[in-house]
């Protein structure tokens, strides 16, 4: 099995149903929709047609947020050479050149000072300002090649706009009624950015998911891990914003907090960049893939690798060699005993305390035993979730009554099966616990099964009882 999980963006390339039903069988786990290009209809659509086609598979729509992109500069890369001058320029629906950009937001270019520096796309590509004014005259600071309608960095004094932004509220109220289970928060700088946007989209069914991307949002790190249902190092921005060589160790940190507060954490960016249209991934981006999998991520992820690829499948079979590889390297023991017994939250109620204690004894029965798997009986995923951050060896089969949870915890480290049942007696869990694990080949006669569940006392919200099976 494996247990890290593959998020894949869907575009021009991957949107068929036929190629859609390919990437699920090569191992996508999540597919991500992002808004960020094209209007609001179109979008809704293509979402529409992506739940038509992978029922069974989660669906992350990812906002814009306050970002700036410049007009296209159509399919055909352009090319920016270090030393040429080129122009920023104000407008909507005008193309860019290597002689003028636009920028598709008004009143921000005079805002620009000398010496501003201006990144485009994941900052491959920058631009100093050499004489401020509408519009701007730049210099290419460094070089290569764009095309399409990249997203602008500009200094984060000019942008500073409250989340949900007008662009954002307008694509929550479109999606309030769609199906999807996941909503990624672009420039989350605090925990009310997460409760702003959580409350403008009245939704309990989905999971907020907040991206890393700013300097602020590492200030206010554990706030907004506690208020977000998951996280995504989005090392694209946040290399922009925050010295590059700072991100490795940012992402580490990163996905070690999220993890102690029970989040899945998703590492993003250039991942298998290369094979956008190379047969072969580098051996550097080989390299960062198996790092993300030995820091502990719940799930790496694919952008332009699946949206506009040569080909979206190949790029996938070739994340899960690698995620696959990886992991028989993972040192599971050592990660669950340096974790420890942590509050899933700051503020803890006794909910969250009781399911944290529950979760950490069920881990170590597990490993004493050498259980074959661990069975999470669970409502809203948090049991699942729990579990999972102590990264056992052993599969994690969850059991809810939500087909919703079900969906969301396609983007949980570890969770191999996900069993559908409106049981709530523990009795009759253990009894369907059982039946699948033997039927799906996990569990044989004889084997240790743990199983975690809320007992008649405790309540449906409360984790409170482990059981030690014996497969009869």
């Amino acid at each position: 099995m494996r247990r890290t999980k593959i998020v894949a963006t869907i575009g021009p390339a991957s949107e068929s149903s036929e190629r859609l039903a390919e990437l699920v069988a090569a191992g996508v786990d999540v597919f991500r929709l992002s808004f960020a290009h094209g209007d609001i209809p179109s979008g809704i659509e293509r979402l529409r047609r992506v739940r038509a086609a992978a029922p069974d598979v989660a669906i992350m729509v990812d906002l814009p947020g306050p970002k700036i992109r410049a007009g296209s500069f159509g399919t055909s890369a352009v090319t920016l050479e270090v030393g040429d001058q080129c122009e920023l320029a104000e407008g909507v629906d005008e193309t860019s050149t290597a002689e003028r950009i636009v920028v598709e937001r008004a009143d921000v270019v005079g805002l620009l000072r000398q010496g501003d520096k201006v990144h485009i796309g994941d900052g491959g590509v920058s631009l100093e300002i050499v004489r401020p004014g509408t519009p701007a005259l730049t210099r290419v600071i460094s070089g290569g090649a764009v095309m399409g309608k990249p997203g602008l960095s500009l200094p984060s004094s000019i942008i500073n706009e409250r989340l949900p932004t007008d662009g954002d509220r307008a694509r929550i109220q479109a999606l309030r009624d769609e199906e999807f289970e996941i909503l990624a928060v672009s420039f989350v700088r605090s925990a009310f950015d997460v409760e702003s946007v959580r409350a403008v989209l009245s939704r309990d069914d989905v999971m907020i998911m907040a991206k890393i991307e700013t300097g602020e949002a590492i200030d206010n790190l554990d706030e907004i891990i506690e208020h977000a249902d998951s996280i995504m190092v989005a090392r694209g921005d946040l290399g922009v914003r925050l010295p590059i060589e700072e991100v490795p160790h940012l992402q580490k940190e990163i996905v070690r907090s999220g993890i102690r507060y029970a989040r899945p954490v998703v590492v993003a960016t250039q991942m298998l960049e290369s094979m956008t249209h190379a047969r072969m991934p580098t051996r550097a981006e080989v390299t960062d893939v198996a790092n993300a999998v030995l820091d502990g991520a719940s799930a790496v992820m694919l952008s332009a690798e699946t949206a506009i690829g040569d080909d979206p499948v190949g790029v996938v079979q070739t994340m899960d060699r690698i995620v696959r590889r990886a992991e028989r390297s993972f040192p599971y023991a050592e990660w669950g005993a340096s974790l420890g017994v942590q509050r899933l939250t700051a503020s803890s109620t006794q909910a969250t305390r009781v399911t944290a204690a529950v979760t950490g004894a069920a881990w170590r029965a597990a490993m004493d035993e050498k259980a074959v798997a661990i069975v999470a009986c669970t409502r809203s995923g948090l049991t699942a979730r729990a579990i999972s951050r102590f990264r056992p060896p052993m599969p994690i089969v969850a059991i809810t009554p939500s087909r919703a949870t079900a969906r969301q915890l396609s983007s949980s480290w570890g969770v191999q099966e996900v069993v559908m049942s409106a049981a709530s007696d523990i009795e009759t869990l253990c009894e369907v616990a059982i039946s699948e694990l033997k039927r799906i080949g996990l569990a044989r006669s004889g084997d240790a099964v743990v199983l975690m569940a809320g007992s008649a006392s405790g309540g449906a919200a409360v984790t409170d009882t482990v059981r030690m099976l014996i497969v009869p």
